[in-house]
């Protein structure tokens, strides 16, 4: 039966060039019985075909649910998904991607109506510290299995009783191929760049990128995944090396841009251009390209003539803002997919990249390649993964207030049960950060750690905070955590207790913020510190401290530190996907986060200066102070007579900064922290830190401060020295100015 049924299907599927899912449900020897006896009927080649599972039980290829990203940039005729050991939604989506048009996806799982209720290895992830697997939910299962059966292009095999639930079929009209346009008669580019084109959507792209070669100019390709945006870059990159320019190719991986540099590789191939096909690809014209990761790219390494980013929405904004200063920029970006999850692109970015002076050309990509438009398992994946969820339209919380906002706790079950409700909460979410994906739809549904709040106008989601509890573990786990094992899903009681050597951080109670977002038409109007402060009343009941852990930024400190959280850390290491130092700040809720805040906190305040000259020495300065200013120490400046009359000297006399800068670095630190912020400007702040904190060389201060020379550098950190030793100043201190003073 279930060889027949698959049959029918596949051929359906190719009649009409879309794909289907044959879902085989039921004991696991028998799942995997039917699907090889499929397989061995279908006119699909083995080597056509892959299975994603723990086992390696079908002769075929084989990749494990944990790497299923090796299917990403490929097309398969085939591939079986084995959720029964395993469901992950990262690994469903990209596998997803990768069937091509006639193709057949097909799901092995348990029994559907008992499949919500067990638990596999994906949930075993989600019970973090102190809950277990038991305490997981099923809940997104429980909508996957309801999307399964109400989709069409969906078949269902029971394979224990040998029943077909669903046949699947949609009896599509017959379909015509559409014709591919002749290329622009007035083309810049190749006719062969045109050529290789796959679709009319391609060839518009690709002359959009010639816009390229009349700087400053940037291009933006849009478009869902299978369009072949990528590809339409890299024949462009192809082009523009041809004619003698140096291409830097940035993507959050070198496997993303894997698809880029094979066609630009082909291209110039048949163009007889290329010189050397290894990375960097040169061209015999001088010209190359060649790949960085981003926070390298964001530094715009050997000065390169086009910088292209792609899947650029899966790149932080600030190191997409650093490449703004090279003239010729393009950017791909997935609309729907877990490569374009995160919307700072489109919300932040967008709006950065129209203030400079480049010409801005849009592109945007509908018709699919590898399978025709209105294919049925691309509009299920969307929906089951949440990968079109989008926030509320901007009519619908435009007149969004304080006032006319209401505080809501959105449970699981009202997520499940509301289906716009949970697009409109992850849509936000989403948009919230560079990288959100299929799994943390999982997570909002299941995770016993997790909570969700809003605000909403309306009964629509103006802003939402996703928040995780930590902390409160036992002795056992307290000390494994001590001695080096990571405990998963206690973020800030690791770093606190592992890096810092505080084995009681992780008897406190406390909520992580994870992520919060409020819609970009209601931004400004102060929702988001008004979340936070719903949040503090809430918890305050019954949790010890507020945190929140984040790629640190100037803005980002001071608007954590408005709403009450404290710095107690920033990281020693930069973060490998966004190039930032991350910083750990706490608002402590109970006697007991007080505590731990405050001796997080003066003990940061205390290391930070050697912190600055030695693992931070690189930190951007106003980061530096931002931090420091929002660092709520309880410190006193103690100086001896001595050590004042070195740094009075050296702010209004003969006295040298070298010759003692420990007392230098104290008053520094004592001023960025506790200090009157009007003393002293921005720049004499940066000059605090670039010198006295973080030791940098005269010449490198002078340059990254805008000073003409470095005499001028120096006489500015006299002057700026001046104000802090009158404010802070002893006794001795003030007798030393006022000698100089006189003398004047």
């Amino acid at each position: 039966m279930v060889v027949e049924a698959a049959r029918r299907l596949h051929e359906e599927a190719r009649s009409v060039n879309e794909r289907r899912v044959l879902v085989l449900a039921g004991d696991h020897e028998a799942c995997l019985s039917a699907a090889d006896r499929v397989l061995d009927a279908l006119p699909i080649p083995l080597t056509g075909t892959t299975l994603v599972s723990a086992r390696d039980a079908l002769a075929c290829e084989q990749v494990g649910p944990r790497n299923a990203d090796e299917l990403l940039g490929t097309t398969r005729d085939a591939v079986v998904f084995d959720a029964h050991e395993d469901c992950r939604p990262n690994a469903l989506g990209r596998v997803v991607g990768a069937v091509d048009g006639g193709g057949l996806l097909l799901v092995l799982a348990p029994p559907l109506a008992e499949w919500p209720a067990r638990r596999d290895g994906f949930d075993e992830g989600l019970a973090v510290p102190p809950f277990d697997v038991a305490d997981v939910a099923g809940r997104f299962r429980r909508r996957l299995v309801a999307t399964l059966r109400a989709h069409p292009g969906i078949a269902i095999y029971d394979a224990d009783a040998d029943e077909l639930e669903r046949d699947g079929l949609t009896e599509p009209a017959p379909r015509l191929a559409e014709p591919l346009p002749e290329p622009p008669d007035d083309c810049a580019f190749p006719r062969e760049a045109y050529a290789a084109c796959l679709t009319g959507d391609q060839m518009d792209a690709l002359a959009a990128f010639e816009e390229l070669r009349d700087p400053p100019a940037a291009v933006v390709a849009e478009a869902d995944r299978g369009r072949g945006k990528s590809s339409a870059a890299g024949l462009a990159a192809a082009c523009l090396a041809r004619e003698g320019l140096d291409v830097l190719v940035t993507a959050p991986g070198r496997r993303s841009a894997s698809e880029l540099f094979a066609r630009a590789r082909e291209l110039l191939a048949d163009l007889d251009a290329l010189a050397a096909d290894d990375e960097p690809i040169e061209t015999d014209g001088g010209g190359r390209i060649r790949f960085a990761k981003p926070p390298e790219a964001a530094t715009l390494p050997d000065d390169p003539d086009a910088v292209f980013a792609d899947e650029a929405a899966a790149i932080p904004v600030r190191l997409l803002e650093s490449l703004l200063d090279c003239e010729r920029l393009a950017f791909t970006t997935t609309v729907h997919g877990y490569e374009g999850a995160g919307r700072g692109f489109d919300v932040r970015f967008r709006d950065r990249l129209a203030d400079t002076d480049h010409e801005v050309t849009d592109a945007t990509l509908a018709q699919p390649i590898r399978y025709a438009a209105g294919d049925p398992v691309e509009v299920w994946a969307f929906r089951a993964l949440g990968l079109d969820a989008r926030p509320a339209v901007n009519p619908l919380v435009a007149d969004a207030t304080t006032e006319r906002v209401t505080y809501e706790a959105l449970t699981p079950e009202d997520l499940l049960a509301d289906e716009n409700l949970l697009r409109e909460t992850f849509g936000l979410l989403v948009y919230a950060h560079y990288r959100t994906e299929p799994n943390d739809l999982a997570r909002l549904l299941d995770a016993p750690n997790l909570a969700v709040r809003a605000l909403l106008h309306d009964g629509h989601v103006v802003s939402v905070a996703l928040l995780a509890r930590e902390g409160g573990l036992d002795a056992d786990l307290r000390a494994a955590m001590y001695e080096g094992e990571r405990v998963k899903g206690n973020m800030i009681p690791d770093v606190l207790t592992s890096q810092l050597r505080d084995e009681d951080a992780a008897i406190p109670v406390g909520y992580r913020v994870m992520r919060i977002a409020t819609h970009h038409a209601a931004r400004s109007r102060g929702l988001g510190s008004l979340l936070l402060g719903e949040l503090r009343r809430e918890f305050e009941r019954d949790a010890d401290w507020l945190g929140v852990g984040y790629g640190a930024t100037p803005e980002l400190l001071s608007f954590w530190c408005a709403n009450g959280y404290a710095t107690v850390h920033l990281s020693t290491t930069r973060n490998d996907t966004s190039g930032e130092y991350s910083a750990v700040m706490l608002d402590p809720l109970s006697h007991l986060g007080e505590r731990l805040h405050d001796r997080h906190a003066d003990w940061f305040s205390a290391r930070i200066p050697d912190v600055l000259a030695d693992a931070l020495d690189d930190l951007d300065p106003d980061v530096a102070r931002a931090a420091l200013r929002a660092c709520n120490a309880d410190q006193t400046l103690d100086l001896s007579a001595s050590s004042w009359r070195v740094v009075a000297g050296a702010a209004h006399g003969p006295g040298m900064y070298s010759v003692d800068p420990a007392p230098f670095r104290r008053l520094a630190r004592h001023h960025l922290v506790a200090g009157d912020a009007d003393l002293l400007d921005a720049r004499e702040q940066r000059l605090l830190v670039a010198k006295l904190l973080q030791a940098r060389p005269w010449d490198d201060v002078a340059d990254e401060l805008g000073f003409h020379s470095t005499s001028q550098a120096m006489r500015a950190l006299g002057d700026a020295l001046r104000p802090l030793v009158e404010a802070y100043g002893t006794d001795a201190a003030q007798a030393e100015l006022a000698r100089f003073t006189d003398e004047d």
